[in-house]
């Protein structure tokens, strides 16, 4: 015999919840679903009556159950927020492009306003460009760099008081493993976090779904119909995160809480009061937030422009010194910062659109406002 609802008591269960164990038909699942959202919501005070809220849109589950939740949960509890999609297009051949396709169909749906902010828009690069001049290894460095930027970048043009991004449980359980790992103790203690948090950029950022497990948010959209792009990055094999993943796979199928402890130890991290941390300053070029001279954009940028693309990449301090006071560096220098051998050609520059013509350095493109974002 099926078994039946665990809340209802009257309906067959569609589903066993991996989160809690609780066998539940497919409408007790959806409300309870949107309820723990709600209280989340709630309980952290990620909103404000009267916010221009900017959710995180990439087109993959977690962020269309987002912007499908926090549009529905406005109109239940009468939030009061003001709800834009805002994009960003690395420019992957292929991947990208399809997963901005599903983001348009969602907005079309949804009728909330889409705003879509690019590498090349930004930075005059794209991620297949940077790609062939630093090969299989550390994409996702720059991407990620990129990306958190070009989100704050996109909120500021848009006037969003918060951005609301698509991170579920998993996502920060990696995260705390990853930077234990690593031993990143900065990025450790502010990758939990419960509310807004501004700490890694200028706008205030929020995860509405952080307690959701990721194999629910696939359930709930499965539910509800919704149409999201599911192919994995094509440079996300090499990625560091993957490890993580791996790992937390394992200690999931021995102890299913693993996912939740992890994300509450990142909650409770109690750091030493004589630790010194890193100040937060602003980067002297483009004014982001930053913790030296020059924000992590600006000296990823720096080793592009320069032909050297591992420059900002790795404990390369002495040598960005010695060409900071303009002294020439060895071959083999050059080398370990990946510039390109003796007699190679130099690779052809992709043609750039209306907006990423000029080859100068982030932070000098001036964009004013939403009239020079591409959507």
């Amino acid at each position: 015999m099926p078994a039946t609802c665990s809340a209802c008591c009257a309906s067959p269960a569609a589903l066993r919840r991996p989160k809690t164990g609780h066998a539940l038909c497919r409408a007790c699942f959806l409300a309870a679903f949107e309820e723990e959202t709600h209280r989340a919501i709630v309980a952290g005070r990620l909103f404000r009556p009267g916010e221009t809220v900017a959710i995180g849109a990439s087109g993959g589950k977690d962020s269309t159950v987002l912007a499908h939740l926090l549009q529905l949960l406005d109109q239940r509890h009468g939030y009061g927020l003001r709800l834009l999609l805002l994009s960003v297009d690395e420019g992957i051949a292929g991947y990208r492009d399809a997963s901005l396709a599903a983001v348009r169909r969602h907005h079309r749906r949804s009728g909330l306003p889409l705003h879509v902010v690019s590498y090349r828009q930004l930075y005059g690069w794209s991620m297949d460009r940077i790609a062939r001049h630093l090969g299989p290894r550390n994409n996702c460095t720059f991407c990620g760099v990129f990306r958190r930027q070009a989100l704050d970048r996109g909120a500021l043009l848009m006037g969003a008081d918060k951005i609301a991004t698509g991170h579920n449980a998993d996502d920060v359980a990696e995260t705390v493993l990853m930077n234990f790992l690593r031993g990143d103790v900065g990025r450790l203690r502010r990758g939990a976090g419960v509310g807004p948090a501004g700490g890694e950029g200028a706008v205030p950022r929020c995860k509405p779904l952080r307690h959701a497990y990721e194999k629910e948010i696939v359930l709930y959209a499965y539910f509800q119909g919704l149409d999201y792009f599911s192919t994995e990055c094509v440079y996300a094999p090499q990625a560091y995160r993957g490890y993580a993943r791996a790992l937390l796979k394992d200690l999931e199928a021995v102890r299913p809480s693993s996912v939740a402890d992890l994300g509450h130890s990142g909650e409770r991290l109690l750091l030493r009061s004589d630790l010194r941390m890193p100040s937060r300053g602003t980067c002297q070029r483009c004014g982001y937030v930053a913790s030296q001279t020059l924000c992590k954009a600006c000296v990823l940028l720096e080793g592009l422009d320069r032909g050297l693309p591992k420059l900002g990449i790795g404990k390369h301090r002495r040598l960005r010194d010695k060409l900071r006071d303009g002294q020439p560096l060895t071959q083999e220098e050059l080398r370990h910062l990946g510039a390109p051998a003796e007699g190679e050609p130099p690779e052809e520059q992709e043609p750039q659109g209306e907006l990423g013509t000029d080859k100068e350095p982030w932070g000098r493109r001036e964009l004013r406002g939403p009239q020079d974002l591409n959507f």
